[in-house]
């Protein structure tokens, strides 16, 4: 046993940061810190994201839809800036009273509908649209499954492996091999499944490509956690094609940049208001070798 070796106390209080690149932002209450109203665009529906993994989804979603000529989903995109704290605010916990990005609101309907949780933004989107999702019940209920398996694995990868390994305090040798081996099964699933078909769910592109490809996508493309070497992310062969294969689609390398608020400054889109937006960055005239780059 360590020497570090920790004994839970008998009643956990909250009494010290405990370090950590997320600290800052961590609590073990819920609500509203301050009074702070959403801003409100011109079009029904309006998101409050940041292009984290989570919000990348439903960008790519809502891109995905207005380029299939879906002129419905339209969309201003403001940004929650979570470090600063802002999912804190009175009118993004009435939005999302998880106070985590992202959080979708319909005005297209009175009073205005909002939707919270990645996964449930991407499934009434595509049930409101009819698109992305396969009609036909087997084939939605392979989609779902999928769905909901990206709902379930992706915590194990984020607030496990890429907690311990990229941003805890210290390394610790215990949960850095418990979520290194969930996440190499992870992407074995995955990549059993992709030797068999194009896409996750079949031969389909649908939201379950949508969901998992921001997190295990940018993980076997080094986009996250710095830790593809760490995993041998390039063994995982199907998912690395698939990878590459959803980075190229327009759509893709247009959400990828809505909310973005790091990195290189023509991959980002701060707020999104209108298609026009993208003329100002340089993302439309990047050739997809380049937009993979950034």
């Amino acid at each position: 046993m360590s020497d570090n070796a920790y004994t839970p106390p008998k009643v956990w209080s909250w009494e010290n940061q405990s370090g950590g690149k997320f600290t800052s932002i961590n609590r073990p209450i819920a609500g509203p810190t301050h009074d702070k109203d959403l801003p409100v665009g011109q079009h029904p529906l309006q998101l409050y994201s940041l292009a984290t993994p989570n919000g990348v989804k439903v960008t790519v979603m809502l891109e995905e839809l207005l380029e299939r000529g879906i002129a419905g989903a339209e969309y201003d995109a403001y940004p929650i800036r979570i470090m600063e704290g802002d999912q804190f605010g009175s009118g993004f916990v009435d939005a999302n009273p998880n106070s985590k990005i992202p959080a979708l609101v319909d005005h297209s309907m009175a009073p205005p509908l909002r939707v919270f949780e990645s996964g449930s933004i991407l499934l009434y989107l595509a049930d409101k649209f009819g698109a992305f999702i396969p009609e036909d019940v087997a084939g939605r209920t392979e989609c779902l499954s999928w769905l909901f398996w990206q709902m379930g694995s992706a915590p194990l990868l984020g607030g496990g492996f890429g907690h311990f390994y990229a941003y805890a305090p210290e390394k610790l040798e215990y949960p850095i091999n418990r979520y290194t081996m969930e996440v190499k099964r992870q992407l074995d699933v995955l990549d059993r499944q992709l030797a068999k078909h194009t896409y996750i769910a079949g031969e389909e592109y649908t939201i379950a490509d949508m969901a998992i490809w921001p997190w295990y996508g940018a993980l076997v493309k080094n986009k996250v956690y710095d830790a593809a070497e760490f995993l041998d992310a390039g063994s995982y062969t199907h998912v690395v094609r698939w990878a590459d294969q959803i980075a190229q689609r327009p759509a893709v390398r247009r959400g990828r940049m809505v909310n973005r608020t790091w990195g290189e400054p023509s991959q980002q889109l701060h707020e999104r208001h209108a298609a026009e937006d993208f003329q100002t960055r340089t993302q439309d005239k990047l050739n997809p070798e380049e937009a993979e780059k950034a």
